[in-house]
């Protein structure tokens, strides 16, 4: 039958989302007088609830990819993606019972601060700048390379598949995101992602719905799905260089999640903002339940794709020229008859990519103020301060457009040096897991740690870049095109198309290639966070733990300086430290030592003061 195109109606539902967004940043622009200070800005002033942030949590980490590449992903290979929900559960478990405490009471604005204050300054440097450039091959870091591709691909698919206008859209969605990022600030941010998570589960269910319609009910999507091997939930392969198995889903898939929940500036910003911690915890488990229906969402629309298509691949049909183009093509074919419902579909695919672009501008925002101008330029007031976050915003907003037009001219190179600087999660995480689980790892140890599982996470991921694993690791199931109605001959390849820039030919694979670059992807983060950990422990005790009455002593007094408002500045701490330490028997260590900032014996829980956070003026 004939493809639909976008109607009028389409463009009007698409246009009705993008100044729905826009007014939500105006409106917290000039509700309760402004942002007068950068913590309000920032942070929303610390006084978010747990809902709405959870909801802004859900929708950041859906971005367009999980609206158009999840279900193709489960149509090719099949439900086995489904263990993430075990996943992600674990890392839920991990960010809530393990990270969040620390940075909650620390009530820190950069993750990185707590860098400097477990290690040292030279160690927040490094950490600020790898997550600047950091563009971790998920969509949900935040980083000024990966916002480029989150902008221009949807818009690429959605462009081929419906004719919509592909820099009308780049264009307009990221001037939408960059005006309520830099009007309204992390509120505006937290409120828009609550109203784009309604799109994206209105657009996925229109299609669900409209799909078991069609096939007349979702006993024969399932009994498709068994019967084309898709519902291949247990696959307890051991084998570390299988793509997806339950093993690498599990344990390759908590690591790298918890690199991005547990550390990742983008998502602690937000759950940090909630008034007290109760509702910051809450805020996470509640996120989980969300994370579950969208895992839900996707696995029925791969579903039903398969159903739909499996006597004819468009794909392999030519009819698409890239998987990520199926559900706009499936939207299409059974929803053309409904003027609109298209242009649904379309609106939630960029809510997934303003949500996603709108947390970046503001953690790279927050970054950059607290970390790389806080620091150094002392003297600066309030109301510069949240002046200078604005405009960081715009900056960062105009980056991210110019990104889209970069990633447009160089796709595949970007792509591929994606998936490399990917790597920097697993180490990054190793950094933040050393310092607080660890209480004797000192600077030294935990520098070498972070450059050595850099320097091996960038090996891998370069040779994995160098030699694409074969395809019986990846396993793709089997599609069919029997029963297309296309005169054409060449359809007889079934080889995934490898999308590398430079793939040599397939005689010459060294052993490495077949062993150790086929790694899964999903266990880099992990390779990263175990060297990480490993040779930061070792090195720390070589180099010996003599800091470790100081910083006991550092966090002591900033505890008491929390608690009883010492106002002294830091230096004059570790001073004071220093010369207590001399004072002090060296034998005689406390009882219980407080030099983790995770389990200290004083709980701080003063934040239901609003104008101080935790206690401390800040």
């Amino acid at each position: 039958g004939r493809m639909g195109r976008f109607t009028v109606w389409d463009y009007v539902v698409f246009a009705a989302m993008l100044l729905i967004s826009a007014v939500i940043g105006v409106y917290y622009a000039f509700r309760g007088g402004a942002q007068k200070s950068s913590k309000d800005f920032l942070m929303a002033g610390r006084s978010m609830s747990a809902l709405p942030v959870a909801l802004s949590l859900t929708a950041s980490f859906m971005s367009a990819v999980t609206v158009l590449g999840t279900p193709a992903e489960i149509y090719r290979y099949g439900a086995v993606f489904c263990i993430f929900a075990i996943t992600y559960g674990l890392v839920v478990l991990c960010s809530a019972e393990i990270f969040l405490p620390v940075f909650y009471k620390l009530g820190i604005t950069s993750t990185y601060e707590y860098l400097e204050l477990r290690f040292n300054k030279y160690l927040r440097l490094c950490g600020t700048v790898l997550f600047i450039i950091q563009t971790a091959s998920k969509p949900q870091s935040c980083s000024t390379l990966y916002t480029g591709i989150v902008i221009y691909a949807p818009a690429l698919a959605l462009n081929q598949v419906t004719g919509f206008d592909l820099w009308g859209a780049v264009v307009a969605t990221g001037v939408v995101c960059t005006f309520y990022c830099t009007l309204g600030g992390l509120k505006a941010v937290v409120w828009t992602d609550v109203f784009q998570v309604g799109i994206m589960v209105a657009g996925f269910s229109s299609v669900i719905i409209r799909a078991v319609v069609v096939q007349g009910g979702i006993e024969r999507i399932v009994n498709d799905s068994y019967h084309g091997g898709r519902l291949n939930f247990w696959d307890f392969n051991p084998n570390p260089l299988q793509r997806h198995t339950f093993w690498t889903i599990i344990i390759g898939g908590t690591f790298t999640w918890t690199g991005i929940y547990g550390v990742n500036q983008s998502q602690v910003q937000r759950y940090i903002a909630c008034k007290n911690r109760f509702h910051a915890k809450l805020s996470l488990y509640i996120n989980l339940v969300g994370l579950w229906a969208i895992l839900a969402c996707a696995t029925l629309c791969g579903l039903a794709l398969y159903s739909i298509y499996k006597d004819c691949d468009p794909w392999m049909a030519k009819q698409v020229s890239a998987l990520d183009q199926l559900m706009p093509y499936l939207v299409l074919d059974i929803l053309k008859d409904f003027p609109g419902v298209p242009g649904l579909f379309v609106a939630s695919a960029y809510s997934g990519t303003l949500s996603t672009v709108s947390s970046s501008i503001n953690a790279l925002a927050a970054v950059t103020v607290e970390d790389l101008i806080k620091p150094y330029f002392r003297s600066l007031s309030e109301k510069k301060l949240s002046w200078i976050s604005m405009g960081m915003s715009l900056f960062y907003g105009g980056v991210c457009i110019a990104m889209a037009a970069v990633a447009s001219l160089l796709g595949a190179l970007l792509q591929a040096a994606l998936s490399i600087f990917g790597m920097v999660g697993g180490p990054l995480l190793g950094l933040f897991a050393l310092g607080i689980l660890c209480p004797f790892a000192n600077g030294i140890g935990a520098f070498v740690g972070l450059i050595s599982g850099f320097v091996i996470s960038l090996w891998v991921g370069i040779g994995s870049q160098i030699y694409p694993p074969l395809p019986e690791r990846t396993k793709p199931l089997y599609l069919s095109t029997a029963g297309c109605n296309i005169s054409s001959g060449n359809l007889t390849s079934t080889a995934i198309p490898l999308t590398t820039v430079f793939s040599p030919p397939t005689a010459e694979r060294p052993a490495l290639a077949d062993n150790w670059y086929s790694l899964s992807y999903l266990y880099f983060s992990t390779l990263g966070t175990l060297i990480t950990v490993a040779v930061g422990i070792i090195i720390s005790l070589l180099t010996g733990t003599s800091h470790r009455a100081v910083t006991e002593c550092v966090l002591d007094l900033f505890q008491t300086k929390m608690t009883r408002e010492l106002s002294l500045p830091r230096g004059v701490l570790v001073t004071l430290c220093k010369v207590e330490v001399l004072n002090q028997n060296p034998f005689t260590m406390p009882s219980e030592g407080t030099d983790n900032p995770a389990f200290s014996h004083i709980e701080m829980d003063v934040a239901s003061d609003k104008d101080k956070v935790n206690g401390l003026h800040i």
